[in-house]
């Protein structure tokens, strides 16, 4: 059996390294979007129904103590796309604006909790912060300065059982080194000393990468860059670089009327979607590498994570429990990604969950209402691939909403475009684009699910299309509005 696997696993290797990539956003979108629910599968006895249209990049979704319904549009998109981030009500399907601020989109997260909007701003100009907002739309700045410049970004905030506002902050890089990816994002050209920040103390292996491509333009001829650093900047073996919080790929908590930041635990890659299951522990969706960069990893899907706090999960050198010097990290690739830390600061644990490879696992709530069912299941947006940026998929990968059991780590799915498993621009339907977020109504016997909307990929990348963004609602029973 092992003599006919081999072989077979290498031709399947090959067969795939020939094909064209087939990502869900390799299309062509004009005109308007359309939408009909009824272009969503869905278990039976569930329908879905938009509640708000014509959003531009909405990204999270709340109800404040009366049920009433908010959205925020996040003002930033991949593709270099700045608009003004606001906050939203959402009335009767018409749109009124609560709140908005200056181009330092994303705003990507949204909760409300004891009379006010929390809203984590991603920051891509001037770094990450945590909102309050009142309903009146004064704001109030309860943490600044978080290091979320680069591709990923402040997310999504959570009220704990301890009351403290739980966070997290995404890594400036793909996997640890500043490269041509993060120069053609366009973020190096804006902070060209940005770089990821460890928690805490951290031994290098002095592991070092050429610059290239749009990289090597900013830089000195034959420049190298090391872990932790910024672009063209090498490092040396055993080299020691500072810990401090805040930090990147982190999860961190702050007290409701601010002050100090604590850490939580560390070495994510993306911790976008924070949720507290009915254990009252803290679980949190990771997008994992991309195939590209200084330091491309081959095959590393999403992940859920339960966290524990103080604890380490891996990144940069562990996809999940596996080291990234295992070989099924360079298939396909010329480059071995190797370690950049010459000692680490712990032994990550075994993932709640795996996802597809570049499904883009990103807002998390859990079930809690028999009404809607699935109680203490997981329900996660995947927002769908970027490819070819991030690696070549032979079909798309995500644009669904899919469930979790937190106890098996099963996952299937649970909202899903009927025609394929694409977005809807691509199989030209009416239903998901790239859902980001969902939440539970305060009663849980609602979902909200927030379509981000259309993003193509183009020969430069992203191609996000404004005007797209929807909101929808899943219940049991029978919509009144299917489309």
């Amino acid at each position: 059996m092992i003599r006919v696997l081999i072989p077979l696993v290498m031709l399947t290797s090959g067969c795939v390294a020939l094909m064209p990539s087939n990502g869900g956003g390799e299309t062509t979108f004009k005109g308007t979007r359309d939408v009909d629910a009824r272009d969503i599968a869905l278990p039976p006895g569930y329908c879905a129904e938009p509640v708000a249209r014509g959003l531009t990049y909405p990204t999270s979704v709340t109800e404040d103590d009366e049920g009433r319904v908010f959205v925020t549009e996040s003002g930033y998109s991949y593709g270099e796309s700045f608009t003004k981030p606001r906050l939203l009500a959402v009335e009767n399907g018409r749109l009124r604006e609560v709140a908005s601020t200056t181009e330092n989109g994303p705003w990507t997260g949204l909760s409300f909790h004891d009379g006010a909007f929390l809203v984590s701003e991603g920051g891509e100009k001037d770094g990450g912060r945590i909102l309050r907002i009142t309903p009146d739309g004064k704001e109030t700045v309860l943490v600044s300065g978080l290091p979320s410049k680069g591709d990923h970004h402040t997310n999504h905030p959570v009220v704990g059982p301890d009351g403290w506002i739980y966070f997290g902050v995404g890594t400036a890089t793909n996997s640890g080194v500043v490269g041509e990816d993060n120069a053609e994002f366009g973020w190096t050209k804006r902070s060209p000393q940005f770089h990821d920040v460890p928690c805490q103390d951290v031994t290098l292996t002095g592991k070092n990468f050429p610059a290239q491509g749009a990289l090597a333009a900013n830089c000195a001829k034959d420049s190298k860059t090391g872990a932790y650093s910024p672009a063209c900047t090498a490092t040396k073996p055993n080299q020691v670089v500072p810990g401090q919080v805040p930090c990147s790929g982190a999860v961190m908590r702050v007290k409701p009327t601010g002050g100090p930041l604590e850490l939580v635990a560390w070495g994510f890659r993306n911790p976008f979607g924070l949720a507290f299951g009915p254990d009252q522990k803290l679980y949190v969706t990771d997008n994992s590498y991309d195939e590209r960069g200084s330091r491309p990893v081959y095959g590393a899907g999403d992940l859920v994570w339960r966290v524990e706090h103080g604890r380490w999960y891996g990144w940069p050198d562990y996809w999940g429990d596996v080291p990234l010097t295992d070989g099924r990290f360079r298939q396909g690739l010329s480059k071995d990604p190797g370690f950049l830390l010459a000692r680490h600061p712990g032994t990550p644990p075994k993932p709640v969950a795996h996802l597809g490879v570049h499904a883009s696992a990103d807002g998390l709530d859990v079930s809690r209402s028999a009404e809607f069912g699935y109680v203490g299941q997981a329900f996660i947006a995947q927002f769908g691939d970027l490819a070819p940026n991030v690696g070549k998929v032979v079909h798309p990968v995500g644009f669904r909403v899919s469930r979790v059991d937190l106890t098996t780590g099963v996952v299937e799915d649970f909202a899903i475009n009927r025609r394929t498993s694409g977005p809807a621009s691509k199989e030209q339907s009416g239903g998901l684009e790239r859902p980001v977020d969902v939440r539970f109504s305060r009663d849980g016997k609602e979902l909200y699910v927030v379509d981000f909307g259309v993003m193509t990929i183009g020969e430069k990348g992203p191609e996000p299309h404004q005007g797209t963004g929807v909101v929808w609602r899943v219940k049991r029973g029978d919509c009144a509005a299917a489309h």
